[in-house]
């Protein structure tokens, strides 16, 4: 039996909503799918406009006869597409879902949105930057103002403040399957801030050590400074190679989680095969744990560190779930190294500032930043659906998780595109700069994490008729 919805401006007039919608308890598909296909199809041609308010989940799943829950449902998927979007303390409206106007390139030229001056002026899909204006704000100020209170330590302690540290140890345990005692666990400045301190206790000069290639930068260039012989190590669609190292390093570092850059999560088998070979040889792996909370396909796989806490360095940071500002990471490893690493920062007066780790461990123990993860978790599947969508059929790599995608181009493709869309004032980077040696794949790297949404859209939908342009027509010689 259907039940059918058109309000005449009684119970909804407050939404401003006039829509007739249906939903059929006898039909084979959920009643969820049915609102949400509805609501998505009237978006789509025009009779919900941008910027209309829709009903509250509790006065529409009244007007339908349904519960909230089919509602609600709806709404979450409409939201991870990118239709609709929430307001705070306002509601739900749909979002600014207009396709660009087609024509010149000129006319795909975005908006400037200045909120910092200087080059915040432009629109900036670099990877790397979470988007901090997501904060929860009340909850953010509530602790950074309770965590000024703490009266400064005379002798600070060079592992962290105890209550953070304790704080970690039960976040690590439910969000990432990573069971430790306290002992195991030093606050850091950061994940390349414990990767620099792992190297400073562990390497000694002519050391080889294994990056992912392509990787990440400062991995190669922390371990480099220490000392180290850098070697390439090769990954693919799935993450490391393990078959292709060499014997003989003494670190290898890899971000299993969500390969950097190329995107590849690491499969069971070939965690089991690395963490061998890492016994065979002597070897230490530094597990930066990169992008897990922000999975878009299927839930995290556990931390490598809980497959074998020996021969593991587990490495976190609040980079990318709060702020690269606040400062904030850790390290979990062997007692033995965690007692090194000590003894090194209390000579070389390393320390993490005490603020900001009561600051992140009021929000660990209050449950805020669990709740700021699962709300940005949302909006970054948004922002993803977009830039899915407005690439096109464009070869995408790493789209499954993490803040940036990688478009694959062919070689001089990128460089162009990055050029002309500077001169549109959109900042692009290209995935040549993540390889030591030549360039295997060549390609965009494409961050969606510190722009608006509109802007990922206009910002992508210009990458789109760039590539388009350089791939056909008078641009292809140029490129070439």
């Amino acid at each position: 039996m259907a039940t059918s919805l058109r309000n005449k401006g009684t119970t909804l007039s407050r939404d401003q909503f006039d829509l007739p919608l249906t939903v059929d308890r006898g039909a084979g598909t959920p009643l969820s799918v049915q609102l949400g296909g509805q609501l998505r199809a009237a978006m789509n041609d025009g009779r919900l406009k941008a910027g209309e308010r829709l009903p509250s989940s509790r006065a529409l799943a009244s007007a339908l006869g349904v519960s909230r829950t089919v509602v609600t449902e709806a709404y979450e998927q409409l939201y991870a597409e990118g239709w609709i979007e929430g307001r705070h303390g306002s509601g739900t409206y749909v979002a600014d879902i207009a396709p660009p106007r087609s024509g010149s390139l000129r006319a795909l030229r975005p908006v400037p949105e200045d909120r910092s001056g200087g080059e915040g002026a432009a629109i900036d899909l670099r990877p790397g930057m979470p988007w901090v204006d997501g904060l929860d704000t009340p909850a953010w100020r509530r602790a950074w103002r309770l965590a000024a209170t703490v009266p400064p330590a005379g002798r600070p302690d060079p592992r962290g403040l105890p209550g953070l540290r304790a704080a970690l140890v039960d976040y690590l345990r439910r969000s990432r399957g990573v069971t430790c005692p306290v002992d195991r666990v030093l606050v850091t400045r950061g994940a390349t801030n414990g990767l620099d301190l792992l190297g400073a206790v562990v390497l000694r000069p002519g050391d080889r050590v294994g990056v992912e290639e392509p990787g990440y930068t400062k991995a190669r260039s922390t371990l480099a400074m220490r000392g180290a012989e850098v070697v390439p190590c090769p990954v693919d669609e799935s993450g490391l190679i393990v078959d292709a190292l060499p014997d003989g390093l003494r670190i290898v570092y890899t971000t299993p989680s969500h390969q950097y850059p190329l995107g590849g999560r690491l499969p069971v088998p070939r965690r089991q095969a690395l963490l061998a070979w890492a016994r065979r040889n002597g070897a230490l792996i530094a597990e930066d744990d990169y992008d897990s909370e922000f999975r878009y396909d299927v839930a995290p796989l556990p931390a490598l560190y809980g497959l074998d806490p020996e021969v593991t360095v587990y490495l976190g940071t609040t980079s990318k779930t709060l702020a690269p500002d606040v400062g904030v990471g850790w390290l979990v490893g062997r007692p033995d190294l965690v007692e090194a690493i000590t003894d090194l920062r209390e000579q070389v007066n390393d320390r993490t500032a005490v603020v900001p780790q009561e600051a992140v461990r009021i929000l660990l123990e209050r449950g805020d930043l669990d709740r700021h993860v699962r709300r940005m978790r949302a909006e970054y599947a948004r922002r993803r659906a977009a830039v899915v969508d407005a690439l096109g059929h464009l070869p995408l790599l790493g789209d499954t998780a993490g803040l940036h995608i990688v478009v694959a181009l062919p070689q001089g493709v990128a460089e162009w595109v990055v050029e002309r869309a500077a001169e549109r004032g959109v900042l692009l980077a290209t995935l040549d700069r993540r390889f030591d040696g030549p360039p295997a794949v060549h390609g965009l790297e494409l961050g969606y994490g510190s722009a608006t949404l509109a802007q990922v859209r206009s910002g992508c939908s210009l990458v789109r008729a760039l590539v388009q342009e350089a791939l056909s027509g008078p641009a292809r010689a140029a490129v070439g």
